[in-house]
């Protein structure tokens, strides 16, 4: 009878433990919720317009957007938002490598002369390690993924590889570490080559379809056309979906396609994650092949690390951090990850800037240090400015620079952002009287810049102020830009 009691005792001690333990957990949970929510909505308030997902000990903490996935259709952000990830692609293809490799289909050791034919001597001996590693000694591009207005690059397959294979060396392979968009975009060929496959049919079928992951790729998933997120770079230039500029050149070109460019939404990235903890898409060897810091030396002569299309370090604590970004000016994507603490950030914003390109950092200080108070998303100058124009009349033009000399000290040390604002106006054709006002306010600050005196010209032009636009031209000129010459001449004659 005693033995009974004691153990229904031990029993009943022991479920309390558990439902205390239970109750404080939640409890932990929804004040670092909280802390994360309101850090991140009054953000939202000063430009902040994207997304973030926090896992901790196997449980969601938070998973929410905010600000506008489309302004035209007031859009929010939310979980299944579609979001260009950038270089975040580069982990899909080393997982296809790595998964390449356990259908013995190829070998991490393996020389690009396995691949391909006809190689510069230098070239044959670059080991898909060396690719996967940055150290193979490559470029880190040969052209631009997307022109200033978001159009894809257009460069064949055949001229893409004869460019690159043809293209000097920075390094001796296996020597250094440079980071080389381009080759991912080789490792990219070769999932193709080894597999039989296209590049993303191969990632859908093996990666992709296996974790659950129906909205993530380039052209292939059957995409949700109201959840594309529009961009907003520095939350003043709109561009469509980076899925639209896919579908409109009917592919994807080798500039971007491995190494850059696949869309993705935070539930996706989350189930992600769930395949890789629970080895659904990779072995543990293969997964740890993936995750170990490999150490190099850049060109600059640091010691770092990098894994197999993730960043690699290893902290004090006996742990490591797994982190990438991506990005393409606009759209930034960013992955944290502490394995031995099973933490894991996902964070995605459709309206990149200085201001709020670092968020995950912040919010996984947030995670880490229950005594961090992180400071305020501040709205970036850019948008200040344009902001500001909208609300005021040019006789204000005064107050914005004291403004700007006040509030972004640290960001308005030189000419480009009101530069940059003037030439959207002209771009856009409009509040003309404000162009002439910025490119005024710009050569009073900067009276030797030659550029700065030809976006004034372009400025009176817009105006009809013929005179005060070649006075302009002529002084761009005096000052050594050339490029007035051809708008002067222009002028003069008509």
């Amino acid at each position: 009878m005693k033995k009974t009691i004691f153990l229904f005792l031990v029993i009943a001690i022991i479920q309390l433990g558990t439902f205390t333990l239970s109750a404080q957990q939640k409890t932990q949970s929804a004040a670092l919720y909280s802390k994360i929510d309101s850090y991140l909505t009054a953000g939202s308030k000063n430009g902040f317009s994207g997304a973030i997902s926090v896992v901790k000990t196997g449980e969601i903490i938070i998973n929410k957007g905010y600000g506008e996935a489309n302004k035209n259709t007031k859009t929010l952000n939310n979980p299944n938002t579609i979001f260009d990830i950038g270089s975040n692609t580069k982990q899909f293809t080393a997982t296809a490598i790595l998964k390449l490799a356990e259908l013995g289909k190829l070998k991490l050791t393996d020389s690009l002369s396995t691949f391909f034919e006809n190689l510069p001597i230098k070239k044959q001996s670059i080991t898909i390690h060396q690719l996967l590693t940055h150290t193979a000694g490559l470029s880190e591009s040969i052209g631009r993924d997307y022109s200033a207005f978001g159009k894809l690059s257009e460069i064949s397959q055949k001229d893409f590889f004869k460019k690159l294979f043809g293209s000097k060396l920075l390094s001796e392979p296996g020597e250094k570490y440079s980071y080389s968009n381009t080759g991912f975009s080789i490792l990219g060929r070769i999932i193709e080559l080894a597999s039989g496959q296209p590049y993303e049919t191969f990632l859908n079928e093996n990666l992709f379809t296996p974790a659950g992951m129906l909205q993530t790729g380039y052209l292939l998933p059957k995409w949700d056309t109201k959840q594309m997120a529009h961009g907003y770079n520095r939350n003043i230039m709109e561009t469509e979906s980076t899925i639209t500029y896919y579908i409109e050149a009917g592919g994807i070109n080798w500039n971007l396609k491995g190494n850059g460019g696949i869309n993705s939404t935070q539930n996706d990235m989350l189930l992600w994650y769930k395949a890789l903890k629970t080895n659904i898409i990779l072995i543990p060897e293969s997964f740890e092949k993936l995750t170990t810091p490999y150490p190099y030396t850049s060109s600059l002569n640091s010691t770092s690390s990098y894994g197999y299309g993730w960043g690699v370090k290893k902290l004090e604590n006996n742990s490591k951090r797994i982190t990438h970004n991506g990005s393409n000016g606009t759209f930034t994507h960013t992955i944290i990850w502490y394995p031995k603490e099973d933490i894991y950030i996902v964070y995605a914003t459709n309206a990149n800037s200085s201001k709020v390109e670092g968020i995950a950092y912040v919010v996984a200080e947030i995670v880490l240090d229950e005594s961090y108070s992180p400071k305020p998303i501040k709205n970036n100058i850019y948008a200040f400015i344009m902001n500001y124009i909208k609300q005021h009349s040019t006789d204000k033009s005064n107050d914005l620079l004291t403004l700007l000399q006040g509030k972004y000290t640290d960001d308005f040390t030189n000419s480009s952002p009101i530069n940059t604002i003037g030439n959207l106006l002209l771009r856009s054709n409009e509040n003309l009287k404000w162009i002439i006002e910025l490119f005024k306010m710009n050569v009073q600050l900067y009276p030797e810049d030659g550029n700065l005196w030809d976006s004034l010209g372009d400025g009176y032009k817009a105006n009809n102020l013929k005179e005060d636009a070649i006075k302009s031209y002529r002084k761009a000129i005096e000052l050594g830009y050339k490029d007035s010459q051809k708008k002067l001449t222009e002028l003069i004659e008509d």
